[in-house]
């Protein structure tokens, strides 16, 4: 399910140059969402949570998470808008914010996926400062969610102008994408090398635009509909192959 989320969006996040750095993530800020339950419910779900004995700040606090993250993956199939997102963060209604799960519980498992939503949230947002604080807490072995958060940082980071912590952290995003899921490969590999092409490092944009025709296969391309001409890319920086 995490690869078909991040797959149906890569055509939107990768069919257009960004204009220098200006206005990345506003551009490709879709695939943000992609990030949903889908990928978070990796780390521990509700169905991991009662079939599973564990420490009992972990059971208390997997219970108070699991509605926020329910609307959270909701969010992230149909749509997030600002009220579900405060929602989400701050809680109401019978709901607990990941805000204060995150702070109650962040050495937990649970505690570790609200920073995780708790980035992606401020980050559609468009509040990028408190997303790079959220997502830095975020960590996993699980390598898909883990690049997930990685290009999330570098997003981030890239909206602030920092462009350097942005290279950092999108390349941190290959690095850990596993070379077999050609899903997250390819979504993590495009957006460094549009990156490094939006921001003038045009050696290292052909590098990682030759990584992606090397690494992913025309079938992936072809089977789900992704429009991304790699050729044509290398082409107008002055590589014809």
């Amino acid at each position: 399910m995490a690869d078909k989320q991040e797959v149906a969006v890569s055509t939107v996040e990768t069919n257009e140059i960004v204009e220098r750095a200006k206005g990345f993530w506003a551009r490709f800020s879709k695939p943000i969402i992609y990030v949903g339950s889908a990928i978070i419910l990796l780390a521990g779900s509700w169905l991991a949570y009662k079939n599973l004995v564990v420490a009992p700040n972990e059971i208390k606090s997997a219970e108070q998470i699991f509605p926020a993250e329910a609307l959270f993956d909701k969010m992230a199939q149909t749509g997030f808008n600002k009220d579900s997102i405060a929602l989400v963060l701050n809680g109401s209604n019978g709901i607990t914010g990941v805000l204060k799960i995150a702070n109650n519980f962040g050495s937990t498992a649970t505690g570790n996926r609200a920073h995780f939503i708790a980035g992606a949230c401020y980050l559609h947002n468009k509040d990028f400062n408190n997303a790079i604080k959220h997502l830095k807490e975020f960590s996993t072995s699980s390598k898909q969610p883990q690049s997930a958060a990685y290009r999330m940082l570098g997003d981030a980071y890239a909206e602030t102008k920092q462009n350097e912590e942005a290279f950092d952290y999108y390349k941190k995003a290959v690095n850990v994408a596993d070379s077999k899921d050609e899903s997250t490969r390819f979504i993590s590999l495009s957006r460094l090398a549009l990156f490094c092409e939006a921001t003038g490092k045009t050696k290292e944009a052909i590098t990682y635009y030759q990584q992606i025709k090397d690494e992913i296969t025309p079938a992936f391309l072809r089977d789900n509909r992704i429009d991304f001409q790699v050729d044509k890319y290398l082409a107008r920086l002055g590589v014809f192959n």
